[in-house]
C-alpha cells in the first residue's frame, strides 16, 4: 500500500492540479456494480436527449411554437446582447459538449442533483484515471479515456480559456494540454487577443462561466468571432442552456407531453426515475383552488411553516450568477433553524426578477466504506461515508461517449457533497467479478 502512496504522490504534476485545493489520497478506485456501469453507459445518451430537447423547447419558445413564458423564465438577468447572440440561427444546434451529472448514490440506486456543462474535474479525472490504470484497475474510461475525449472536442488547433474565477482549474487544464502534446494552449481568458485565434479551424474552450462576461474585456471579440464563423467557441454561448431550472421544467405537467415526444416514452420514464423533482420559485398567486404539486401548498409563504422534519429540501439559484456554481448557494431546508429558512425563502421570491431560484426534493447518499491514506499515521484506514459521483460524457460524433467518472467520498456526517479537503477524490472502476 506504501508503495502505491508514493507512486501517487510522485506521479502528480510539479504544480498540482487544483490550486491551492487538496484532497484525501485512496490506494484503490471506488467501485461500481456492472449493473451500475451499464445504467451510466445509458445515462449519457439520455441526457444528450435531454439537453437537445432543453435546446429545442427555447428556441420553440422564442418562436411562438411553445408557451412565451419558457424563454422568459430562462432569460431573466441576462444582458440582452447575450441573449440576442444565443438567438442566432448559425448557433440553433449547438449544445454543450460536455455533459457532467452530479449523482448522489442512493439506497435505491442514484439522483441527479443537477447536470454541469462547464464543469471542472477533466483533468484531474483524467491523471487519476491514468494514475489508477497503471495500478491494473478497470477504471471506466481506461488510461486515456478522459484525455481523448477532451482533445476530440476542442479539436487540433484549440485555446482553453481560464477566467480569474476559475482559475481553481487551470493546473488540470494546464496537465491535459501536456497530455495532448501541447497542441491545446492554455491563456488567462482576461487578456487574451482574439485575434490569435488564427489557423486551420480555430477553436475557443469557455472555461468561465457567462454571468463572468463583464470582468473578461475581449470577450466581446470572442463573441463576435464565434458569430461570424472566425472561431468556433464550446460550449456555446447558451446561458439558458446552463441554467438548473430545466429539472423545474422537466416536471410541469403542461411540457408533459413535449418531453415524452423529444426523449420518447422510455427514456422520459427513466429520467423521471432519477431527475429529483424540483420546484421554481415563482411568486405569482395561484388561483384560490389550486396547489403547487408535490407540496400541496397555495402559497410559497406555507413553506415558511414547514417542520423541520418536512423541510428535507434543497434551495439553490437556478444559473446565472456567481454563487451558482460549487455549491455555493445551495441550502438543505432541514439543517437551518427556522428563522433561517424563512429568510432563504423571502429571499429567493424576492429575487426571482433576477436570479430565479429552485427548490428540490433532498435525497440522502447512502453509506460506504472507501479506504484511505492516513498521512499523520502512516497507515491505511477506512472512512465511512457519502459519494458524489461525477461520470464525464463527451459528445463526439453526435454521441455521448463515458470517458471516466470522478468519485467524491465525503464523510457520513456531510449532507451536502462536494470536494472538500476532507474528502476521498478517486476514479471509479467496475468491481471485479466474484464467485
Amino acid at each position: 500500500m506504501q508503495t502505491i502512496l508514493e507512486q501517487i504522490r510522485t506521479a502528480l504534476p510539479p504544480e498540482g492540479l487544483f490550486a491551492d485545493k487538496e484532497w484525501i489520497l485512496s490506494p484503490k478506485p471506488f467501485f461500481v456494480s456492472e449493473e451500475l456501469y451499464e445504467q451510466l453507459e445509458k445515462l449519457g445518451y439520455r441526457l444528450n436527449l435531454f439537453n437537445r430537447a432543453c435546446n429545442e423547447l427555447y428556441q420553440r419558445s422564442v418562436a411562438g411554437k411553445q408557451p412565451r413564458w419558457i424563454a422568459d423564465y430562462l432569460d431573466r438577468g441576462k444582458p440582452p446582447e447575450l441573449i440576442e447572440l444565443s438567438r442566432q440561427k448559425q448557433f440553433r444546434q449547438e449544445v454543450p459538449q460536455v455533459i457532467r451529472p452530479d449523482l448522489v448514490l442512493t439506497e435505491d440506486g442514484f439522483t441527479i442533483a443537477e447536470v454541469d456543462s462547464v464543469p471542472g474535474g477533466i483533468g484531474l479525472t483524467g491523471w487519476l484515471n491514468q494514475t489508477y490504470a497503471g495500478f491494473g484497475f478497470d477504471i471506466i474510461g481506461g488510461t486515456t479515456g478522459m484525455i481523448d475525449g477532451f482533445h476530440s472536442i476542442v479539436g487540433e488547433n484549440a485555446t482553453v480559456l481560464v477566467s480569474k474565477e476559475a482559475a481553481t482549474y487551470r493546473p488540470e487544464m494546464q496537465w491535459l494540454s501536456r497530455m495532448g502534446g501541447g497542441r491545446v494552449q492554455v491563456r488567462d481568458a482576461e487578456d487574451f487577443p482574439v485575434e490569435s485565434l488564427t489557423g486551420e479551424n480555430p477553436s475557443a474552450y469557455r472555461f468561465f462561466e457567462l454571468f463572468d462576461l463583464p470582468n473578461i474585456p475581449g470577450v466581446q471579440s470572442l463573441m463576435q468571432a464565434a458569430a461570424n464563423g472566425a472561431a468556433r467557441v464550446t460550449p456555446p454561448f447558451k446561458p439558458y442552456m446552463e441554467e438548473k431550472m430545466w429539472f423545474a421544467l422537466f416536471w410541469l405537467r403542461p411540457l408533459r407531453e413535449f418531453w415524452r415526444r423529444e426523449l420518447s416514452e422510455r427514456h422520459f420514464l427513466e429520467l423521471q426515475k432519477h431527475i429529483p423533482y424540483t420546484w421554481l420559485l415563482d411568486p405569482q398567486p395561484l388561483p384560490q383552488h389550486a396547489v403547487i404539486p408535490g407540496l400541496e401548498i397555495n402559497d410559497w409563504q406555507e413553506l415558511t411553516t414547514f417542520g423541520q422534519k418536512h423541510r428535507e429540501l434543497i434551495l439553490k439559484i437556478s444559473g446565472f450568477h456567481e454563487t451558482a456554481w460549487g455549491s455555493r448557494s445551495v441550502v438543505l431546508g432541514s439543517d437551518l433553524p427556522q428563522t433561517d429558512w424563512i429568510k432563504s425563502i423571502a429571499h429567493a421570491l424576492k429575487d426571482f426578477e433576477h436570479h430565479p431560484h429552485i427548490l428540490q426534493k433532498f435525497h440522502k447518499g447512502r453509506l460506504v466504506d472507501q479506504p484511505f491514506f492516513d498521512l499523520a499515521n502512516g497507515t491505511v484506514e477506512t472512512m465511512r461515508g457519502r459519494v458524489r459521483l461525477c461520470p464525464y460524457y463527451f459528445v463526439i460524433d453526435g454521441k455521448a461517449e463515458l470517458r471516466g467518472a470522478l468519485a467524491t467520498v465525503c464523510p457520513a456526517d456531510k449532507k451536502l457533497l462536494h470536494g472538500m479537503k476532507d474528502a476521498i477524490l478517486v476514479p471509479t472502476a467496475v468491481a471485479p467479478a466474484t464467485s
